[in-house]
């Protein structure tokens, strides 16, 4: 079996934010951020990329919060492991839907390693916990020397393995706010092996209940794995908004879905298949929503 060599790279560790970004306005050739390193590691002895510099961010503090507030919502640090997500009570209890969605990602030994912000970061079209995001609403915190700016994260994907984190900035936090009353999600996916599988489809779906009608007034629906880049699909969440849920219904908004899908045909399924994959993960995720919140499907 042959080997590749792994050429020769520069490996710093600073042990301040503000350090951080000094070392990334240097822009010292290609420069590459190490925080679980479950993606980038394997890229490098792969041969797929050769990093000049590597910045070990892991025990930067601002990169490792994860705290909630009531009215500022959760912030999640960048370097903060997908284990330890999945450990949070406040996690588990008020964004259920990433935790369900976390829970699929690789192995134990990966999720003990590998962060949240690795995970959106490396911008894999089936990334698990980017339906989960783009459902909660959550916003992407990035910071340079210039100072730190929002970008809620349907603005932050751009294209296959590109977000819109420029060279000299870095992803320090991803802030979630805390879902309303009366609200429930749920994460589903499709994959060829039941374990250590990336997704062939996913679908995140996301319901608030109007109390006074008791009907949906806020759907979200995010597909991952379906198209360039992880998706909200708005013209499938509007047909449920404001109406009484259906079985009619549940079939028109996953038929929607399926067609603002944009899936490619690859050696692990086609595109075709795909499409079908969100019709029936969408009516799944929608009907669990439903019954989370005690809402009645009619015929």
């Amino acid at each position: 079996m042959s080997t590749r060599s792994i050429g020769e790279f520069k490996y710093l560790k600073p042990e301040s934010l503000r350090e951080t970004l000094r070392l990334l306005k240097k822009k010292e050739g290609m420069v590459r951020v190490l925080a679980g390193g479950t993606d980038l590691v394997l890229q490098i002895k792969q041969g797929q990329i050769s990093p000049s510099l590597l910045i070990d961010v892991k025990d930067i503090p601002e990169l490792n919060e994860l705290k909630w507030n009531k009215d500022s919502g959760l912030r999640i640090g960048a370097a903060v492991p997908l284990s330890r997500l999945l450990e949070s009570t406040i996690v588990s209890k008020r964004f259920n839907i990433l935790t369900q969605a976390c829970s699929v990602i690789g192995s134990t030994q990966i999720r003990n390693r590998g962060t949240i912000g690795g995970n959106i970061c490396n911008a894999a079209p089936s990334a698990d916990s980017a339906p989960a995001l783009l459902c909660l609403d959550a916003n992407a915190i990035i910071a340079s020397e210039k100072g730190t700016h929002q970008v809620n994260l349907n603005n932050f994907f751009v294209g296959p393995g590109k977000t819109c984190i420029k060279t000299n900035e870095l992803l320090i936090a991803i802030e979630v706010p805390t879902p309303p009353a009366h609200s429930a999600g749920c994460y589903m996916r499709h994959t060829t092996r039941e374990e250590m599988d990336i997704a062939v489809a996913g679908v995140g779906c996301f319901i608030v209940l109007s109390l006074r009608s008791k009907v949906p007034k806020e759907v979200r629906i995010a597909l991952a794995a379906v198209a360039p880049t992880p998706i909200r699909v708005y013209k499938a969440e509007a047909l449920l908004v404001g109406k009484p849920v259906t079985e009619k219904v549940i079939e028109q908004v996953a038929e929607k879905a399926a067609e603002e899908a944009r899936p490619i045909s690859d050696i692990r399924a086609l595109a075709e298949y795909r499409r079908e994959l969100v019709k029936v993960l969408t009516r799944r995720t929608l009907r669990k929503s439903c019954e989370i919140l005690g809402i009645e499907i009619n015929r």
